[in-house]
């Protein structure tokens, strides 16, 4: 008996594995038959992704070089955000359950186009609580884009999704926001392109369906 820890399975996908309707490549007929899906999953999380790298990575730089604060000081925000999410991120998750993945995700994503903008005016005031506040202010994505994978395909769509997600916004993100400091010394730039980013993720959230409160264990067509 493995009395190792884990998570458990859905069981929808439980009840593919007993029905015995897993598909051998499942990445393969994902991409054939819901390229859709992932293009969308992965347009609708930049909003997301290139802000998250340039609040992670890029405010390293920003800090340091242009501020003139601390990398310990910058780290110690950071950290403090990373221990508000564990409250954020479910009490999101729980908001979508109750009105809609779609609804709190576009939601999530104005916000964010608007954020970008408070934010480095926060860290420009260069007064170490305002810098500290903006930096911490920085749950319905996953749901939002597992379900419109149909159930023997989820796993697979969702995470390619998620990757592409990762090398054409969130890798990027850092050195074009290096890019655009360089040429016009102004964070409300950078402030512009996450702007940018948050409208890609509104347009491709729209074309997304919503599976809120449906049964979501039948195939798709």
């Amino acid at each position: 008996m493995n009395s190792g820890l884990g998570i458990l399975e859905t069981p929808v996908f439980r009840r593919l594995v007993a029905e015995e309707r897993i598909e051998r490549a499942p990445a393969m007929e994902v991409i054939k038959r819901q390229p859709k899906q992932i293009i969308l999953a992965a347009l609708a999380r930049m909003g997301e992704q290139a802000p998250a790298y340039i609040y992670l990575a890029f405010v390293f730089a920003y800090g340091t070089q242009v501020l003139h604060q601390p990398r310990d000081f910058l780290l110690t925000a950071l950290v403090t955000a990373g221990l508000i999410s564990f409250i954020t991120i479910p009490v999101s998750g729980h908001l979508s359950d109750r009105f809609g993945r779609k609804r709190i995700y576009l939601i999530g994503s104005v916000a964010t186009g608007v954020f970008g903008f408070i934010y480095f005016g926060m860290l420009n005031t260069m007064i170490p609580g305002w810098i500290f506040l903006g930096i911490v202010m920085y749950g319905p994505q996953g749901a939002l884009i597992a379900e419109c994978f149909t159930p023997r395909l989820r796993y697979s769509g969702a995470s390619i999704g998620y990757q592409l997600a990762s090398v054409v916004a969130g890798g990027p993100a850092p050195l074009i926001a290096t890019a655009l400091l360089a040429a016009t010394g102004s964070g409300y730039v950078i402030a512009g392109y996450i702007a940018f980013c948050a409208v890609v993720s509104i347009i491709a959230t729209a074309f997304l369906p919503d599976f809120t409160n449906r049964d979501i264990s039948q195939e798709h067509a």
